[in-house]
């Protein structure tokens, strides 16, 4: 498994890598693992603000739906296109071309609150 260290966790196994008022999010290598084969992604918040720790979306494996929560305050901006019709590269490529949605942070300092990658690692290691 990898934890990129550019990244910030949730306990929730979602990730944000932060660029400028925007960032981007994903799920973690993780989460794509214990989750099984990803056959759809369903974000139904583009334009909405969502609470830190809300659900955003759903992400639906093989065996299994399990719901997206937002790692920070942020008006959701888009989704990744590329996912809509390959669910599957969020299982190949969780930290790159697999990331979910684009999002503009509502107070960045959110950001301080979340796990750096060894405190996840050592979360998802115990």
């Amino acid at each position: 498994m990898t934890f990129p260290a550019d990244l910030k966790y949730t306990k929730d196994h979602e990730w944000i890598r932060v660029e400028g008022e925007e960032a981007v999010v994903g799920i973690t290598d993780f989460a794509q693992r214990e989750l099984g084969d990803i056959v759809f992604i369903d974000v139904n918040t583009i334009g909405e603000e969502v609470a830190q720790n809300e659900v955003f979306g759903t992400v639906e494996a093989v065996k299994t739906v399990s719901d997206l929560f937002m790692p920070v305050r942020a008006t959701v901006l888009a989704v990744n296109e590329k996912i809509d019709g390959s669910p599957e590269l969020v299982n190949q490529d969780p930290y790159g071309e697999g990331w979910l949605v684009r999002i503009r942070l509502s107070d960045p300092s959110d950001v301080d609150g979340l796990l750096s990658a060894d405190d996840y690692k050592a979360q998802v290691s115990a």
